[in-house]
Parts: structure tokens; sequence; C-alpha cells
């Protein structure tokens, strides 16, 4: 297996994206992130509720897909961002589709799972929620409650593509090793580390 993607996947406000950002930076790989995605998508429309919000977070997922299928074909690694969902959280098996990408493309991935205490990330999402960085395309528009949050997160906790999967608990950003994490990821896209 040559083709290599990286998944960072998991709870809400567990600090994905920033990652994402910077390990793409470090290892000059694309990289895919799912909010950013469907920023550029939907720039131009207005979300009138949550249900439609739902329906364009599903064709977000179906382009990052797409994208990511394009970039595999032609041996170009790739990070992909995202609380990508397994089976029973919404009408399609996000990491089902993943999975068959990659063994179409015989992928080997590595995946970063990031979780945390969801106390403590509930109240990041809540300023994240009210952060116009936020964008219109990506907020919820109404309250979340803790325990709304707590199943969305516990929703994810079966997410699996195969492969080696690190935990990453992101409750304190600030005992989190970083420069470790990229480390890994340098050793997995030269070879040398399984």
């Amino acid at each position: 297996m040559d083709n290599k993607i990286i998944i960072i996947e998991g709870c809400l406000a567990a600090g994905k994206s920033s990652f994402a950002e910077k390990l793409s930076r470090a290892l000059k790989v694309p990289c895919l992130i799912k909010d950013t995605f469907k920023t550029a998508l939907c720039s131009t429309v207005v979300m009138e509720d949550r249900k439609q919000s739902s329906r364009f977070s599903a064709i977000t997922f179906d382009g990052m897909l797409y994208v990511a299928e394009r970039l595999l074909e032609v041996g170009c690694p790739l990070i992909m961002e995202g609380n990508f969902a397994p089976a029973g959280v919404k009408d399609r098996d996000e990491s089902d589709a993943i999975r068959r990408v990659l063994e179409k493309h015989q992928c080997e991935p590595l995946t970063f799972k990031f979780m945390g205490d969801t106390r403590v990330l509930h109240q990041r999402f809540v300023e994240q929620e009210e952060s116009p960085e936020r964008g219109q395309a990506n907020r919820i528009g109404s309250a979340v409650s803790y325990e709304d949050f707590d199943m969305w997160c516990h929703n994810l906790d079966s997410f699996d593509l195969g492969g080696k999967v690190i935990r990453v608990d992101t409750t304190d950003f600030d005992r989190v090793d970083y420069e470790g994490m990229i480390e890994t990821a340098e050793r997995f896209m030269e070879g040398t580390e399984r």
C-alpha cells in the first residue's frame, strides 16, 4: 500500500481543524476540512434551519470524498478532517463510504481520534457557536444542551477505518503533544512506522 491518508475525526470543539491545518503545513500535504469545505460550498446559500444545514453537511461529505478519491487515484497523500459518522448515526454510514474509497485505492489510513471531557468540549462549542469565525453555514442556530452535545460526541465513538488509531485527549490543549503527533504522522507518511 503506497497511498496514505490521515483522518482527523472525533468530538465537536476538540481542536481537530486547528491540528489538521498545522499538520497539513508540516507535511506539505493537502487537507480537506469539513467545516471550511462546507463554508466554501455554501458561501451563497442562506441556511434557513438545522435540517437544511444537515442536508448541506451530507453534500459537503460527498464533495470531500470526491476530491479525496481524485487525489488518491493519482497517488497524492491527503488529510481529511471532520466529525465523520459511523453506521446508525446519519442516513449514510460515512465511515463505510470512506473505507470503500480506501480499499478501492489500496490506501493505508492513520486516524487521530480527538476526544475529551465533554463538559469542557461543550463549553468550547458554545463559545465557537457565538464566534463570527464559525460561519453561518456551520452554526447550529439554537442553544445545544450538554446532554445533546454529549450524545453527539458519543455517537462518533464507533468510527473505525482500520489501521492505526491514535487517541488524543484535548480536554486541556496545553497537555497535548502536538509535535509528537506530527512526528508520528511524518513517520507514517514515510512508511517507517506501522
